[in-house]
Order: C-alpha cells, then structure tokens, then sequence
C-alpha cells in the first residue's frame, strides 16, 4: 500500500495569527532574514539552509526572540524531511513547537503538530499520527483557523486510510470544499491526488484519473505534480497505454529531482521498474528497482519504502531464474521491521527522575535548616530554665515528627515512581534499564503472540460521543489486563482498538502456549456478560477477533527518547494475520499452536486459509477446552 503525500502541504503553512494568547515576543529583522534564506536554499543547498537557520536561532537565543528560532528549527526539520532523514526531523520539529508554544503561538504551534503527525502518518505509525491531528485539530477549532483544521483532517483521513478504513475517502472529500474555498492550490493539488490515490487502489480506473489530472492542473510545477504524475503513469500502465505511461513517470522522475524529494523519487524509480517489467526488459527493471532501493536505504534508520524494493528485486529476479538473488531480496524483505523511534519528548521516564531527585533535595534542605534550627534552640535551653528545656525539648519532638512525615512522603514518591516505571516495562526489564542504564534486545526461541481486534470499531464509534467510546474501551482493555495479568503473561500494548499480548517473555512460562489459549477463552468469555448487559441496555454488542501464533522473535526495548517494550519478528506477523483472518467472536490459531494444545483443547480445522504475503497457512478455531483440561 503506497502512503499518502499530505505532510507537505503541512510543512508549507504559513505560521498564523496568535488568537487569545499573550502577543508573542516582538521580532528581530535579522533573524526574520536570516530565516527567510534559510528557507529559499532549502531543496536547492541544503547546507547553505541549515548554516543559515543555525546563525538565526544563535541569534534569536541572543535576543530573546522564540518565534525567530522556531521558525529556523522548523526550516532544518524540513531539510532533513527532504533528505528522508525523519529521526532528524522529529527532533527539530518537536524544538519548534516548543518554541512556538514559549511565543505563544497558537497557530503554528497547531501547524508544527500536524507536521509531526504527517511524518508518523509517512512512517505507518497510525497512533501517534492520530494524535498529534487530534491535538493539532483541538487547538485549530480554539482559534477559528480553517487552514490548519484542514491539515488536521487531512491526516486523520490519511491514517484511517493507511489502515484500510473507507472513511479514509468520506473524510478527504469533506475537507476537499474547505480547500476550494480557500483558493490554496498547492493544497489542492496534495488532496486531489491524494484522493486519487484512493481510487487507484480501489480500481475506479476513470475517478482516479479524474483526480489525477485535478492534481496535476492545480500543482502546476510545484512539488506535488511528482505524486499525480506519478499516478498517471501507473494508470496508463494498468490500461496497457506504455508510451503514455512511461511519459508520465519521466515527467514525475523530473519533478522529484527538481525539489529533491528523495522519497517520491524512490517510488516513481519502481513506478518506472514496473513499466519495464511489464514490456519484458528485466534488466531495465532491476536497474531501476536498485535506483529505487539506494535512495530508499539512506532515508533513515526506519525504511518502510525498502519493504516494497526488496519485494519487488525478489519476485524480478525469480522470473530470470536468478533464484540466489531472489532469494536473498525476499529474505530481506521479510526480516525487515517497520519501525519509527518516537522523539516526541524527552519526558516520562527522566521526568519521573527529575521530580522525584528534585523533591528528594528539597526534603533535605529543609531536614537540613530543622536540624540546626533544632541544634541552636537547645543550646540556648542548657542556659536557661527548666521550662526552656521543656520547650526545646517539645520542638525537637515536633521536628521529628516532621521528619517522619516527610520520609513517609518521600517513600510514597519512590513506590509511586516504581510502579509507574513497572507500568511501563516489565519487572525484569526496569530493572536492567535501572541498574545498567540501558537494555540489550533478546531473541526467545518460543513464545506465543496474541493478538484481538474488535470488530467494525469504526462503525460503532461513529455513532457514540469520544468521552462514551474512550471509557468503554478503557473497561473492556481493564478486564483484558486482569485476565493478561492472571494467566502470568506480558501485556505488549494496545493500538487502538487493538490489543496485543506475549507469553513466556520476558520470563520463562511453562505451557505457555496452553495458558494464552484459556486466556482467550476468558475474553470471550468476558465478552459474552458484556454484551448481554450492552443489548438489556440497548447499546451496541462488541465481538472481537482473536488470532494466536508462537515461534521465535526478538524482545526489547525500542527508541531512545520514550521507552517502550515491544517484540518484532515474522511470528508477529503470522499472529496479525490469524487475528485478521479469524471470523468475528471465535478464535484462529495457526497450525503450530494447534500442535502445542491438541491434546488439552478442542478445535476445529478450518482448511489452508490464503494470507497476504505469506500464502496459505493451515488454520484451526478454538471450541472450548476438553475434560480434565
């Protein structure tokens, strides 16, 4: 599936008007110019762009002028976008916002949250993309600002597209008058064919056409004709019309390399490969698949335009009998983990730390200040009356009891810090992270992945108010974490209305496999009271998907800014696609679980089911547990 190009119409908004905010602070003209060449270099000299942007913000520190070095943060986030390079451009991102918001900005602070979602949106990481437009959006309806509330439900709509959702295409046309209406072109020529996009992949050949040449009429030369040209070539391919095709992609190679837009150019590149592999020249093919694949390996650390290349250099090799490199791609292809470190903050965990260090001193100092207060008033009472002593004696009695006070608020903060740090990580792993300072990523040999995914969400949630729909998610989740946390195993993380689980990481469990089997039956089981009560109430039944797989994977902790345990590996996968081919309300193991829990559960064989990528796979659904199980 080929992500959408909305993050550029995002980068381009222009910052707007603070709306009930305190002014920002008042502007250095040259910061403003230093700045505004920065921004005329970027795509051109991308080392001019940033020197320039580094002298601004140098200055406006100097000057005291937030604004101006938000401005120059968010021209080198945008360099690196170009480049590919997205770590980079989350780091530079996340500073402007929080230098738009010291300024008081509103507007761009709107603006830079739905460029860190468009990014997100770009790498596949659909939660975090939501909500950074969620946020975006809430501050975009605060000001009025029609411009950045298109952003924001632009991406929404791309999200719900990237996750195969048909109100991806309902959202996109909703905001296609709001653009019209503001006249904004390039914005335009983004949706347009963006939405014709959609219709490409739904195969309404002639409305992607349509919007395709919207795209095109409305782009002009500007950046966002590489997209629709790129479009264009691949209808014409589909239709068979090869010259025209190849035209089109020519054209939109050439309008990458103008803007140098090293991403586009790496999917127009396999555009162009598809061409000639459909008029037989393989050579041509694999040439332009390895152009595709060397600008796709030096984006970033995380690569998801590398999955299809090496697909693609896989299934062209197999067709010249070149079964070594066909092999080696389709390997490569299969190991590689779509992954995005989230740089959003540097918060949570070392927060945590700081507070609690930060209140820990605090304490001591006034400990300290009590102590000598204490030393001073009985030495004056060695001097004096009886009675003095008493007193001393009285207010050395009361320190103490402040002392305790404040230990027994201190130990709460530890035990407070300490659980909120298991909440995150496993026992065994906060613990390394706390005594080494790091964690090292461990392969497991065997360990079963379920995952559940309740059934038309979308749908239900569209006709509930967000507070109803987040609360019973919330109960429905809590009772997954009580059943998850009964059976000894390891909750991974929820995304969405998703919910993800492990067993035998990162400790040992004997019959695991077994034990994640009754702790699905539980859920379904929980589901079945649940729905009983939501149908006397007359609300909508929710029946979930459940889909189990074991096999070795690979567990760790992943990024370096925000903690998060996660587990990757093809035994993942398989478990996504149980889940995804699974009928609602049963549960769909693979032929691996079945061997492991035959003899204690009953289970019926559903045939070889055909999965995408990964062929057939032979599936069997749980019926219950048998006697004496």
């Amino acid at each position: 599936m080929r992500l959408l190009l909305l993050c550029w119409v995002l980068c381009y908004t222009l910052v707007g008007t603070t709306f009930g905010q305190a002014a920002p602070s008042a502007g250095n003209a040259e910061v403003d110019t230093l700045v505004e060449k920065s921004k005329a270099l970027i795509g051109t000299d991308s080392a001019g762009a940033i020197r320039l942007a580094e002298q601004a913000i140098q200055k406006a520190n100097t000057v005291k002028y937030p604004a101006g070095e938000a401005q120059a943060l968010k021209n080198i986030g945008m360099v690196y976008y170009r480049k590919g390079n997205y770590l980079q451009t989350l780091e530079y991102w996340t500073r402007s916002f929080e230098a738009f918001e010291k300024a008081g900005d509103q507007g761009a602070m709107a603006n830079m949250l739905s460029n860190i979602g468009a990014v997100y949106l770009n790498q596949g990481a659909d939660a975090q993309a939501l909500d950074y437009n969620l946020r975006s959006l809430k501050i975009a309806e605060k000001i009025n600002d029609t411009p950045r509330m298109i952003n924001a439900l632009s991406n929404i709509g791309s999200t719900y597209y990237n996750k195969k959702d048909p109100v991806a295409l309902d959202y996109l046309l909703k905001v296609l008058p709001m653009i019209k209406t503001k006249g904004d072109m390039y914005r335009l020529s983004v949706v347009t064919g963006n939405i014709g996009e959609i219709y490409y992949d739904l195969r309404n050949d002639e409305k992607a056409i349509q919007f395709y040449q919207q795209a095109v009429a409305a782009a002009g030369t500007e950046h966002a004709a590489s997209f629709a040209y790129n479009g264009l070539g691949k209808l014409n391919l589909r239709a068979g019309n090869f010259e025209k095709a190849l035209e089109y992609l020519n054209l939109a190679v050439e309008n990458a390399q103008k803007f140098a837009d090293n991403l586009e150019l790496s999917r127009t590149y396999r555009s162009t490969a598809g061409y000639y592999e459909k008029t037989n020249n393989l050579p041509k093919a694999i040439e332009y698949y390895n152009k595709a694949k060397q600008l796709a390996e030096n984006m970033d650390d995380v690569k998801p335009e590398l999955r299809f290349v090496y697909q693609s250099l896989a299934a062209v090799y197999a067709r010249q009998g070149d079964y070594s490199n066909a092999f080696r791609y389709q390997t490569l292809n299969t190991n590689l983990k779509d992954t995005l470190y989230n740089i959003e903050s540097k918060k949570q965990l070392n927060q945590l730390q700081f507070d609690f260090e930060l209140e820990k001193k605090e304490a001591e100092l006034k400990l300290q200040d009590e102590k000598l207060r204490n030393e001073k008033q009985a030495r004056t009472g060695i001097t004096i009356t009886v009675v003095i002593l008493l007193l001393g004696a009285l207010i050395i009695y009361r320190g103490y009891l402040q002392k305790l006070k404040i230990n027994r608020i201190l130990d709460g903060q530890i035990a407070q810090n300490e659980a909120l740090l298991l909440n995150i990580l496993p026992k065994e792993i906060a613990n390394e992270l706390k005594t080494a300072g790091k964690t090292q990523p461990n392969h497991y040999d065997e360990v079963s992945v379920l995952f559940t995914d309740i059934v038309q969400f979308t749908t239900i949630a569209d006709k509930m108010t967000p507070s109803y729909v987040v609360e019973e998610l919330n109960r429905c989740f809590t009772a997954f974490d009580n059943i998850i946390e009964k059976h000894c195993l390891e909750k991974i993380k929820t995304i969405g209305d998703a919910y993800m689980c492990a067993g035998n990481i990162p400790s040992p469990l004997p019959n695991h496999t077994f034990i994640m089997v009754k702790a699905a039956l539980d859920m379904v089981e929980f589901l079945k009271g649940w729905n009983e009560s939501q149908l006397q109430q007359g609300k909508p039944v929710w029946e979930v998907r459940i889909g189990i797989h074991l096999g070795p994977l690979v567990a760790g902790v992943v990024g370096r800014k925000k903690y998060a345990y996660d587990i990757w590996g093809s035994t993942v996968n398989i478990a996504s696609r149980m889940e995804s081919a699974c009928p609602p309300g049963e549960i769909n193991i693979s032929q691996d679980v079945y061997d492991k829990v035959k003899d204690q559960v009953e289970c019926a064989y559903r045939g070889k089911i055909i999965v995408k990528n990964l062929g057939e796979l032979d599936m069997y659904l749980v019926k219950g547990l048998k006697n004496g199980a």
